[in-house]
């Protein structure tokens, strides 16, 4: 079963309290999204670092529950 944008957020929001996070559907077919995630977290950190602590925060849905997730990150 897909992931809804509000299952993604909560998701985030619970690795990342402090971030702000957008997320589009892309397709509107709720398997294909993109994200676009503001946080303190991402200080001093690589586009890389980033974006596995997103994915972690996802805990192992990509690929599964999640089809897509394009991410665009950002430190505050």
């Amino acid at each position: 079963m897909p992931m809804t944008a509000t299952e993604i957020e909560g998701a985030i929001k619970t690795a990342l309290p402090d971030a702000d996070i957008e997320i589009t559907d892309l397709r509107g077919d709720g398997d294909h999204y993109a994200a676009h995630i503001i946080s303190a977290a991402f200080a001093g950190k690589s586009r890389v670092q980033q974006h596995k602590m997103v994915y972690n925060a996802l805990g192992g849905k990509m690929g599964d529950a999640l089809h897509a997730l394009a991410l665009q990150t950002e430190p505050k």
